[in-house]
């Protein structure tokens, strides 16, 4: 018996996070949990014909601000199974640092994850996966890396999505709620003056971007 005057606790009470940070708190374990699950998919799929290898994951925050976006890996990133491992990350970061942007606002992804020998050979449903890390992530703005990456994103089944022009450096709106900006392939910005000097004209625009962010 209950004693009277005292409400019945439920046998399985459930503390509603109450403040903006609780409620944050919950939305990036969420997202862990979904990026989790969204790898455990993409290892234990057999679509494209990579073999043995295993396929590169995305890195960075759950809920980044930034998602980049490139369209497939190199050597360093196979060998590491990270996108934007090695040179273009480590270029990246300087970048990033360069724009006063913190890193722990961002994400970086491949279009094709798998390492297979030509990225011709992925499979569209593979490649299709994007939509699922961008639903997770939910970022505020997409930089498309390359002509290929800005093809894919303008060819991913997006609500409410609007193409995407490749015109570097020019931000514009993918969807209501998310911005995009198109730069050159950073891969290929690495080893050339000319090409990293046309890279930094259109990234550098993020850094504008970011600093006109609202605070949360």
């Amino acid at each position: 018996m209950h004693p009277q005057g005292q409400a019945r606790q439920p046998s399985n009470p459930t503390v509603m996070p109450t403040t903006d940070d609780e409620i944050r708190e919950k939305y990036l374990e969420r997202a862990i949990r979904e990026l989790n699950a969204f790898a455990r998919e993409v290892q234990s799929c057999r679509h494209c014909p990579r073999g043995a290898l295993m396929p590169v994951l995305g890195s960075g925050h759950p809920q980044a601000d930034i998602f980049l976006l490139k369209y497939s890996p190199r050597p360093s990133e196979v060998e590491e199974g990270v996108a934007f491992y090695g040179r273009s990350g480590n270029a990246l970061m300087k970048s990033l640092k360069r724009l006063s942007i913190d890193p722990l606002a961002v994400y970086g992804t491949l279009c094709v994850k798998c390492p297979v020998p030509d990225p011709a050979m992925a499979d569209p449903v593979c490649v299709a996966r994007v939509v699922q890390e961008l639903a997770i992530v939910s970022p505020k703005i997409v930089v498309a890396m390359g002509p290929d990456a800005l093809a894919v994103l303008n060819e991913l089944e997006i609500p409410l999505r609007r193409e995407i022009e490749p015109l570097p450096g020019e931000l514009q709106q993918l969807t209501p709620q998310v911005q995009a900006l198109y730069v050159p392939n950073i891969d290929e910005a690495l080893d050339d003056e000319t090409a990293k000097r046309e890279f930094w004209a259109a990234f550098r625009v993020l850094g504008q971007w970011w600093a006109e962010l609202p605070p949360y």
